[in-house]
């Protein structure tokens, strides 16, 4: 979630090669003994909520069902920590996330902006992922497929990232596009292009594109670059955080011309909204739901708006929209501070970011909670 923007991109190329590297991974089936690394402290694996205290259980996560990208409302999960120590809080992400299975969400996201990725080593990103698969299965949602966020500044790194989340359980692969050196970038957006190509090349799991420029120094990949990009078999979705309606129906357009079977309830190509605060319009446009990270205050009223929507109750869609893009201006100015404190002062957990982020002091907190109160209404009336 983020305050849109659609700037110019910088364009460029990587150079070619990264997907003939042999595959050597770093994390060598940490999850499966239920020990990490000796460089890695204060094990997150310690706690209560055992996801891989047996090889056999891990393996159960290798075994990768068929799980479709549906048109739907998708959410970008928070990741929770122990109070004091920080260590990952596996019981409360397994709450979580069958929370949100149960109030009808279609998928999750693990390691996306609002699941702080950025604060997370690889084995801790597993881990949430294994965490995440666990309790959905066992909770009776083994069908909910699981997009992980794979994006790394280097070409290598992600395709690193997107194995251990194959390993972990995940079924498909959200990547930022890389920015750092984006002054360097090959013109005409080749750069994007190769370490797209590249990712997708060596990837065991399918790639959604996220184009979020308020993440990555302000690239904002074009429409013709995606639709390009939608060329590759391995990619198949993309996530708009940048809130440009125009350019998610020319994407939804020119990918569905692509399609063998433009109507097949299956998208080959699903277009997602990265905010829930144009739900609507990006219905309208031709996209196909929502990635958004409101749905972990409201997934209900989420869902909800889809479904007025898709049952051509219009007005009503365009009323519940109101009082989601209100809700969801609160977490945008918040960010995942703001969510994390509106959901512990609605839902009664939450919690605190991981540091260096800041905790919201008494007055803070009780403006995210009011932001969030009539939204939390509509929610509760659901």
């Amino acid at each position: 979630m983020s305050p849109h923007n659609d700037a110019p991109s910088p364009s460029g190329s990587y150079t070619a090669g990264f997907n003939r590297m042999p595959y050597r991974p770093v994390v060598t089936s940490s999850l499966m003994t239920g020990h990490l690394d000796s460089m890695e402290p204060h094990s997150p694996l310690s706690s209560s909520y055992s996801t891989t205290s047996e090889s056999s259980d891990f393996q159960h996560h290798l075994h990768h069902i068929n799980r479709p990208l549906v048109p739907g409302v998708y959410v970008p999960t928070m990741c929770f920590f122990e109070e004091g120590t920080e260590d990952v809080d596996t019981d409360t992400i397994a709450h979580h996330a069958v929370r949100l299975a149960r109030a009808g969400v279609t998928g999750l996201a693990t390691q996306g902006s609002n699941g702080e990725a950025v604060h997370l080593t690889h084995a801790e990103r597993q881990l949430v992922t294994a965490t995440t698969r666990k309790a959905l299965d066992t909770a009776g949602f083994s069908h909910m497929p699981i997009i992980v966020g794979c994006g790394a500044q280097s070409t290598r790194e992600a395709i690193q990232l997107c194995r251990e989340a194959y390993e972990a359980g995940g079924d498909y692969a959200l990547v930022l596009p890389p920015s750092y050196y984006a002054p360097l970038f090959a013109p005409a957006c080749e750069t994007v292009l190769s370490y797209f190509t590249a990712v997708a090349d060596a990837s065991p799991i399918p790639l959604i594109i996220y184009n979020f420029p308020g993440a990555v120094g302000g690239m904002d990949l074009s429409s013709d670059v995606i639709v390009r990009l939608a060329e590759h078999p391995n990619i198949v979705g993309v996530k708009l955080t940048c809130g440009n309606t125009g350019k998610l129906s020319r994407v939804a357009a020119a990918t569905r011309k692509m399609a063998k079977n433009p109507s097949s309830p299956t998208p080959e190509f699903l277009v997602l909204a990265g905010s829930a605060d144009f739900t609507v319009q990006s219905l309208v446009a031709g996209g196909h739901g929502i990635l958004a990270g409101l749905a972990n205050i409201a997934p209900r009223a989420c869902v909800r708006t889809m479904e007025l929507f898709g049952a051509g109750r219009i007005p009503e869609a365009q009323a519940m929209q109101e009082v989601v893009a209100q809700g969801d201006w609160t977490a945008i100015q918040g960010g995942v501070v703001g969510v994390k404190s509106g959901l512990q002062g609605w839902m009664g957990y939450g919690g605190d970011a991981r540091s260096p982020l800041p905790r919201p002091n008494v007055e803070q907190a009780r403006k995210w909670k009011e932001g969030f109160r009539e939204l939390v209404m509509l929610e509760k009336s659901l």
